[in-house]
């Protein structure tokens, strides 16, 4: 009992955390599915993704139900880690439905944690509980959570702390623990990448002013290049992602489809400051800053900007200027960036920079507890800014309607591509419009076809052809990694003719032939998928050579 007493007052803070982040949470006991712009097309890609898993396939990158029965590429370009958390649920008998909203939930109390774990280490309590509580009651995360449903974006957001507390754990360790921590920021990189790509890249130059900032601090460059090497290892573990979805978009609509759709989705700079509550499509939903984190932002630039404060404060200045510049970039005065720095473009909408946002708003209002001494101030200010979180937020805590569907209707064909068609295969058409009467049918030619088995990466039939030549068309999307084998040899595919737009066609000769259309992993993704395996396995190797080398000298 004096543990659990001692273990409470000495994490004070970090209990409180807690208990803030399931007020919001509240409204997912309801039963059923939140109705949201993705959350249906998420629970359809997570059915998709467990089924591949369930073939066998460690890295799903193919949705067998989803674009009308058709199948689609789309989980080989977005954010897997959502979907293996999930999946995890699901295999322990939670439904879909349930196991996404266990990951919203669990998402959304780990990333206060984080948060408060950094700023403590960093900072102080008080800050810690001040950012973290912002962190969490943000209007935008909300808007991810109940009006928008973004499972990546909104699990995104537990890592970039994780990787800021690393990063300074590993320049205050000494030798042996230097590494250990350098494992640890490689790792949560590499989950960040696999929560949400874009996003990842909107942080990188914050956790690059902050080693920036502590080898400074610590005259220790050593810990600059093991911080610089951890974040890139996490490039490395997850390039079985990365890599494909990097390079293999050429083979998508993706430049095609998003390439201006920027330009239409500049946010008005006074919607920032305040704006109407709406469940409604980009344009329409709220993307103000917060009202809290506004006055907690000017409160804290009055007060740092003393002179006498003013060398305590050099972090908390960097998180004000990406803070400024991520305001900037969703506005249209941002519009020849993007022309020049044309990675931009990739971010499809500029308000996705609302993660950076309320990342370094959180921060830097919070900047007034490193000028406050009086213990009492403090915890007077800590209790006005959870009450004010509280209070101009607890009408956002809330879908706008649930919906119960069962797990039969994601284990089937799915009437849509679960992303606006940026995915779909450059050659064939944006989206299919409805499912095909067969998985096979003969469009040349005479015969019959009979379906022996079919998983999501595998198909076999057994096709009698009448005719001298028959020409088949298996009713799947082409895309690099299909390859059709009849009676055990490759045969060509062919998959541009325009009266079959993107979908496998084939020929057989004459007789019975054993038919097997399989989805391989290109060459690229078996270098992809090695890299990250072979990234893991030093990891292992290097924690072992660690272990022994420490427990001989003990």
């Amino acid at each position: 009992m004096k543990k659990i007493k001692k273990l409470f007052l000495t994490n004070q803070g970090l209990f409180l955390v807690i208990i803030l982040s399931c007020f919001p949470l509240i409204d997912l006991l309801n039963s059923g599915l939140p109705v949201t712009h993705d959350g249906t097309d998420h629970v359809a890609r997570i059915a998709n993704f467990y089924n591949a898993l369930k073939d066998g396939v460690i890295f799903p990158r193919w949705g067998e139900y989803l674009n009308w029965g058709y199948g689609h590429p789309v989980m080989m370009f977005l954010y897997p880690f959502s979907s293996y958390f999930a999946s995890l649920f699901h295999l322990f008998g939670f439904s879909y439905v349930d196991s996404l909203k266990l990951v919203f939930a669990s998402g959304y109390i780990a990333s206060g944690i984080t948060m408060y774990l950094w700023a403590k280490k960093q900072f102080n309590d008080y800050f810690a509980v001040s950012s973290a509580v912002l962190y969490l009651y943000a209007p935008y995360r909300f808007v991810d959570m109940y009006v928008r449903g973004a499972i990546g974006e909104h699990m995104a957001f537990i890592f970039p702390p994780v990787i800021l507390l690393f990063i300074l754990l590993l320049f205050e360790s000494k030798k042996r623990k230097k590494y250990l921590y350098g494992i640890g920021l490689a790792i949560s990189t590499c989950l960040l990448l696999l929560s949400h790509n874009a996003i990842s890249l909107m942080f990188l130059p914050i956790f690059a002013g902050y080693i920036f900032y502590l080898s400074l601090k610590h005259k220790d460059y050593r810990s600059l290049s093991l911080a610089a090497i951890g974040i890139l290892y996490g490039f490395i573990l997850s390039s079985f992602f990365t890599i494909p979805a990097f390079l293999e978009g050429k083979f998508t609509l993706r430049d095609i489809v998003t390439g201006d759709e920027y330009k239409k989705r500049f946010v008005d700079p006074i919607s920032l400051l305040y704006g109407k509550w709406s469940y409604g499509i980009t344009g329409q939903f709220s993307v103000q800053i917060g009202i809290i984190h506004l006055i907690g932002v000017i409160t804290s630039f009055i007060f740092l900007a003393s002179k006498k404060v003013r060398k305590l404060t050099g972090l908390v200045w960097l998180m004000f200027v990406c803070f400024v510049f991520s305001l900037f970039i969703m506005t249209s005065y941002s519009s020849p960036i993007y022309d020049i720095v044309t990675i931009f473009k990739k971010f499809q909408f500029p308000w996705r920079f609302l993660t950076l946002t309320v990342f370094t708003s959180s921060v830097f209002a919070s900047g007034i507890f490193l000028v406050i001494k009086k213990d009492k101030l403090a915890k007077v200010l800590v209790f006005f800014i959870i009450l004010g979180s509280l209070a101009t937020t607890f009408t956002f805590w809330h879908a706008k309607e649930y919906k119960t569907v069962s797990d039969d209707f994601y284990n089937n064909v799915y009437y849509g591509t679960t992303d606006t068609g940026e995915s779909a295969p450059i050659w064939s058409v944006r989206f299919m419009e409805k499912e095909a009467d067969f998985h096979a049918e003969i469009i040349e030619g005479s015969g019959n076809i009979q379906e022996i088995s079919r998983t999501s990466v595998r198909h076999e039939y057994f096709v009698t052809a009448q005719s001298e030549r028959v020409r088949i068309r298996e009713n799947t999307l082409y895309f690099p990694g299909w390859s059709v084998r009849v009676n055990g040899k490759e045969t060509e595919v062919q998959f541009q003719d325009p009266n079959n737009r993107g979908l496998i066609t084939y020929y057989v000769p004459k007789g019975q032939n054993n038919v097997v259309i399989q989805f391989y992993d290109t060459k690229l993704r078996i270098l992809s998928n090695s890299v990250s395996v072979f990234g893991f396995l030093i990891i292992i190797v290097g924690c072992v050579f660690i272990y022994i080398k420490h427990g001989k000298k003990n």
